[in-house]
């Protein structure tokens, strides 16, 4: 098996991380390999000087495939356990992470590949032909790395119904019409429009947009009182910072905002 540190490939430019899958073919995961895109994931969490980090694919066909068959086929079932464990704790990273996470999709994306962009904050997708789906019924499984509940968050409970049950995949404008993605680029403007989307928000206020981000991540389930307790203790927290300050400032001296 190749050295997994060539699936990976990050870079940094501003405040903007990039994160591109590079496990020709389809960029399957393995325990390895969901591994290091947790470790990546949490290392650029902690660095002070990213406010966004981007998932993409260096492959013009696939996003992520998911878990790789062949390998999960042939593991014994503690072997699948930990690597569905792993999984689940990549999902996570993104979850808990204090920056805002995006997905930039031009390729299938399917079973743990779509679970993945799923826990993202923000999914930017390209207009193609490629395939939308969580196929593991067809496998006599169900998703298990938080596909189920994020489906139903996003599109809601009678169209996730039909995608769990049938495993059938939908085109990238049925996703972005049922609410799973974001934004819907033509393919010729893709990766501009995804660079300007993404340098758009990493000029915005750091703090804010992590506060936001964690209370839309814990109020789900709370009462209204204490969603509305949460928010109150978030934006308490942000006040007194630098970008608060810099907000303020710039609408007085009607400027825009230089947020370091």
């Amino acid at each position: 098996m190749s050295d997994v540190s060539t699936f990976l490939i990050v870079k940094k430019e501003s405040s903007v991380a990039t994160i591109s899958l590079n496990r020709p073919p389809a960029n399957s995961y393995y325990y390895d390999f969901l591994k290091l895109i947790s470790k990546t994931i949490n290392s650029l969490s902690a660095d002070t000087t990213i406010k966004v980090i981007l998932i993409n694919s260096t492959s013009e066909k696939f996003f992520c495939g998911g878990a790789d068959i062949k390998i999960f086929s042939t593991n014994t079932t503690a072997q699948n356990t930990e690597m569905v464990k792993a999984a689940r704790e990549l999902t996570n990273a993104i979850v808990s992470s204090n920056k805002i996470v995006l997905a930039a999709i031009s390729g299938h994306v399917l079973g743990g590949g779509l679970e993945m962009i799923m826990a993202c904050d923000i999914r930017l997708a390209s207009k193609g032909s490629y395939l939308v789906g969580l196929p593991e019924v067809k496998l006599g499984l169900m998703p298990g790395n938080g596909g189920t509940p994020r489906l139903i968050d996003l599109i809601g409970a009678s169209r996730a119904m039909e995608l769990l049950v049938t495993g059938n995949n939908i085109s990238p404008q049925k996703a972005y019409d049922y609410g799973l993605f974001n934004q819907l680029y033509d393919q010729e403007s893709f990766e501009k429009e995804v660079k300007d989307y993404v340098n758009n928000l990493a000029k915005g206020a750091g703090e804010a947009m992590s506060a936001i981000k964690k209370y839309v991540q814990q109020h789900k389930g709370l009462k209204l009182q204490e969603s509305l307790d949460l928010e109150t203790e978030l934006v308490n927290t942000l006040y007194d910072t630098p970008d608060a300050k810099e907000g303020f400032t710039a609408f007085v001296e009607k400027r825009t905002p230089n947020y370091k």
